[in-house]
């Protein structure tokens, strides 16, 4: 039995009750969860072709030097205008890192089941993005659209960094506090810390915190330089001994937070509980700016595990910022190491690892990919390989520390609450740590008095319409023993409901999923939303069963 410790520094859980995630390999949460089980690397080689049609230089791509891998974003160049109330013109002019984001905090609501108008008091938003490219390749190499705008509105309408959460906020209607963070490579990790105080505050009952970066041009490799921080062979070899560098990558992640309390009174999916955080900085005590600090990463960790109020040795995984350079990775682990050894002198019980294995460094956007991958191993009680791994980097003294790396799948067992801990780093010395607990048991809804439910799907728009149908029929099927009567709850109060709607009536999630596939207008109807106020029509058989007064 791990003795807790709970002290003044103590605060409430925050429940994650959304997660959104859109990274290398991975569109949604289920295919990420599924490519970290099965240690698939989203870092590629790309063919001499691929690189020429992305415009790379060919008398660059034949040096020695260049390293023709990257960690691509899948439709980092889509976005549908119509939805999030963008003109043609307007979307085009936002930055993909905007649009990008607004994809994700809106499927962080859906997941959640709450979009905005179900939370009754203040919803906040911490958010960071990554350097704006795409203004200056994209929107100032366009010398008309500069002439025909204006650099100010080009600029304020969604090209820098001050617009991220903000943009978030005016396009959802959210009144609370929005702010964006830049921190570097801690970016989303910090921002999570800052939605968590202010959910504990009082200040807002629901907040979105996440980041996005998105590396353009897309398609290119880059040139690995000696005592610089890119991988000489395209991967990262996070704690390895031929860690040498990192391989940079585009993504994007939001989490939706509400106090454990109120999720728990409204019955919300939980998929991990933040149990304490903290967000520091190095100072001027290290070898450089550049450079990250023993004793800032320390501190940090120290702080998280007291506001936590949880023992070093409950940790079962650390998620590490892990970017597998040969120093960086050595300070990591000495720092945790130090660390837990204020507590304890025990060896070997947590398992560490890094999603930039997987994903590349995403920069903004890597504390809340971390998160993720923690959050998801808690509710799946496994934790995913760590790869790129063969033997330890000669410079991290394993034996007898509190960990060890991760390099397989683990079946994580454990008599106490599952917990894990991810820790991020930003150049320049910010220092982030976040503890998680797996979600609570929650007790099964009750059974249904009735045996068929009405599915209700709608869309902004006819294509949204059939997309969002194939997409339940899909669920159905890859879940055949949830509750309809929760799907069907769900998509009645846990959504938004839209202009084009679709109902269908069925027993069982095989059957709904057949009716919903096959489209019967017998079975299935579509119909327009009728407005606010519509008129109710009384229909009778004409069989001379009713009579004046029977409603009374």
């Amino acid at each position: 039995m791990i003795k807790e410790k709970r002290g003044p520094n103590v605060g409430e859980d925050i429940a994650i009750v959304g997660m959104a995630v859109n990274v290398p390999g991975a569109a949604d949460v289920d295919t990420f969860w599924a490519n970290l089980r099965d240690g698939v690397e989203s870092i590629r080689r790309l063919s001499e072709e691929e690189l020429l049609a992305a415009g790379e230089d060919p008398a660059r791509v034949a040096r020695a030097n260049y390293v023709p891998a990257a960690a691509l974003l899948e439709g980092f160049d889509t976005f549908d205008p119509d939805f999030f109330g963008f003109s043609p013109k307007d979307a085009a002019i936002l930055d993909p890192q905007h649009r990008k984001f607004l994809e994700v905090a809106w499927e962080a609501m859906e997941q959640a089941g709450h979009p905005p108008e179900s939370i009754d008091g203040p919803i906040g938003v911490y958010a960071g993005c990554g350097m704006g490219s795409y203004f200056y390749f994209n929107i100032c190499s366009n010398p008309d659209l500069v002439d025909d705008v204006g650099m100010f509105l080009l600029r304020h309408t969604g090209n820098d960094k001050d617009f991220l959460s903000t943009r978030v906020s005016h396009v959802f209607d959210l009144k609370g506090p929005s702010i964006n963070l830049q921190t570097a490579c801690s970016t989303s990790l910090v921002a999570i810390h800052y939605a968590c105080a202010a959910l504990r505050a009082g200040e807002v009952d629901m907040a979105l915190a996440g980041g996005v970066t998105i590396e353009l041009p897309q398609g290119r490799g880059y040139e690995f330089k000696e005592n610089e921080i890119l991988s000489p062979d395209g991967h990262c070899h996070a704690f390895d001994h031929r860690a040498q560098g990192t391989v940079f990558g585009s993504g994007a992640g939001v989490v939706a937070l509400r106090r454990l309390s109120d999720a728990i009174a409204d019955g919300d999916p939980i998929w991990a509980v933040i149990k304490g955080s903290a967000v520091n900085n190095d100072g001027a005590a290290k070898a450089g700016y550049l450079a990250p600090s023993v004793d800032g990463q320390v501190a940090a960790i120290t702080q998280a595990l007291d506001a936590a109020g949880v023992a070093a040795q409950s940790i079962g995984m650390v998620e590490c910022h892990g970017t597998g350079t040969y120093l960086g990775d050595p300070i990591e682990v000495a720092a945790l190491t130090e660390a837990y050894r204020k507590e304890t002198d025990a060896a070997d019980f947590a398992r560490i690892g890094s999603v930039k294995t997987n994903i590349g460094h995403l920069d903004t956007a890597a504390g809340v990919a971390g998160l993720a991958k923690a959050a998801l191993a808690l509710s799946k009680g496994q934790i995913p390989p760590s790869l790129g791994y063969e033997a330890p980097n000669p410079a991290i003294p394993f034996d007898g520390s509190p960990f060890r790396v991760n390099d397989s799948l683990y079946d994580w067992q454990s008599d106490e609450p599952r917990r894990a801990a991810i820790n991020a780093l930003g150049v320049g010395g910010t220092n982030a740590h976040a503890i998680l607990e797996e979600a609570p048991a929650q007790p099964a809804s009750e059974e249904s008095d009735w045996p068929f439910h009405a599915l209700c799907i709608s869309g902004a728009s006819k294509a949204a319409l059939e997309a969002n149908t194939a997409a339940l029929a899909a669920h159905l099927r890859a879940h055949p023993d949830e509750p309809l009567a929760d799907v069907a709850f769900t998509l009645k109060k846990g959504r938004r409901a839209f202009e084009k709607r679709r109902v269908v009536v069925a027993e069982s999630n095989a059957e709904a999923a057949d009716l919903l596939e096959a489209g019967d207008t017998r079975r299935v109807f579509t119909h327009s939303a009728l407005g606010e106020d519509p008129e109710v029509v009384f229909m009778f058989p004409g069989g001379g069963a009713q009579f004046p007064g029977m409603a009374r």
